[in-house]
């Protein structure tokens, strides 16, 4: 039987940091933390979690107080290691940038029930893109930016240099001083995009932490392995842990039930099991995300087509032609002329 619904939650933590960073700037943290639902009880707790909408209504009152739309960019400056416990260590004791980022979307769940992150292979880096796996829900616009300052930040104190993306864009439309994206993105992002993310490059991504220690790393690891096991997550969450897995290999070409299987630590039969319980199928998923990336990158003029159908794990070329045409009615050709 499907797990029972429940409402989506979030680690107390967060709130916590959101209230630390008001204070600083003059905010009166306890009535903001009234108003905005947050008891001063899970404050104490550190496994403490606390209702979605909580941390929403945390971001866009301190957003409002401080009279600061862009409150959420400037607040990932305030991050210090530990800051969000477990998922802080195992990302900070990482060997490299791009083993951290892949920590980060494994253990996001630690933190919060709905927010994922997946990683996609684009030519010359990796696009980081940030969303919630349920249908109709977004992040709020400061939590959302948030999110991605927090990565180029949390990158250049471990990397010990400066990280800047190649580009950033967001869902939300744009509101602000573009001059203070650009200070800590290094670029000026684009809005109203269909998904949240961040492009980082490769020479980003392989540079190693200095202060990597690998004794520590899996200690870290395997207690955010034990944690990740005991928590649950909301109902159909399946689906949406295929399709990252998926959208994270599919350069390699898809990979199989099996491998999926594996990496979830399930038989066949139970990962089929839970597909078929979410109204699904492995192979739906595959197109699904074949068809999702296959947009998105024909609307990189960056990309050549045949990079493209290498990217989605093609090898040659003519099949992904077929596939698109099959998905959309019309050739990549023609999209990316018309795009033009």
């Amino acid at each position: 039987m499907p797990a029972p619904h429940r409402s989506p939650q979030v680690a107390a933590r967060i709130g916590a940091f959101v209230v630390q960073a008001a204070a600083a700037r003059g905010v009166d943290a306890g009535r903001l933390m009234a108003d905005a639902g947050l008891a001063a009880a899970a404050l104490a707790d550190p496994e403490a979690r606390m209702p979605l909408a909580v941390e929403e209504r945390l971001w866009t009152l301190a957003a409002e107080r401080c009279g600061d739309p862009l409150f959420g960019l400037r607040a990932a400056q305030a991050i210090r290691p530990g800051t969000f416990d477990v998922l802080d260590y195992a990302v900070r004791t990482a060997p490299d940038l791009r083993s951290a980022l892949q920590r980060l979307a494994r253990y996001n769940r630690l933190v919060h029930d709905l927010a994922s992150f997946v990683l996609v292979p684009v030519e010359g880096g990796l696009r980081v893109e940030h969303r919630f796996d349920a249908a109709g829900v977004t992040p709020c616009r400061q939590a959302a930016e948030f999110t991605l300052a927090s990565l180029v930040v949390v990158a250049t104190q471990i990397g010990g240099a400066p990280v800047r993306a190649q580009a950033v864009a967001f869902a939300h439309s744009a509101g602000g001083d573009a001059e203070a994206y650009r200070a800590v993105f290094g670029v000026a992002p684009r809005f109203d995009a269909p998904v949240s993310c961040l492009v980082l490059a490769d020479a980003v991504l392989d540079r190693a932490v200095p202060a990597a220690d690998p004794g520590l790393s899996r200690i870290v690891t395997a207690h955010a392995e034990q944690l990740l096991a005991a928590h649950a997550p909301l109902h159909e969450p399946t689906a949406a842990q295929v399709r990252r897995l998926l959208a994270e290999a599919m350069a390699n070409g898809p990979p199989t039930l099996a491998q999926v299987a594996a990496r979830l630590h399930l038989s066949e039969r139970s990962l089929q099991r839970r597909l078929d319980e979410e109204g699904t199928r492995f192979a739906a998923l595959v197109d699904g995300v074949r068809r999702e990336l296959a947009l998105r990158y024909v609307a990189d003029p960056r990309l050549a087509l045949g990079e493209v159908a290498y990217l989605l794990g093609f090898a040659e070329p003519s099949p992904f032609h077929r596939a698109f045409k099959r998905w959309t009615g019309t050739t990549p050709t023609a999209v990316r002329r018309a795009a033009r």
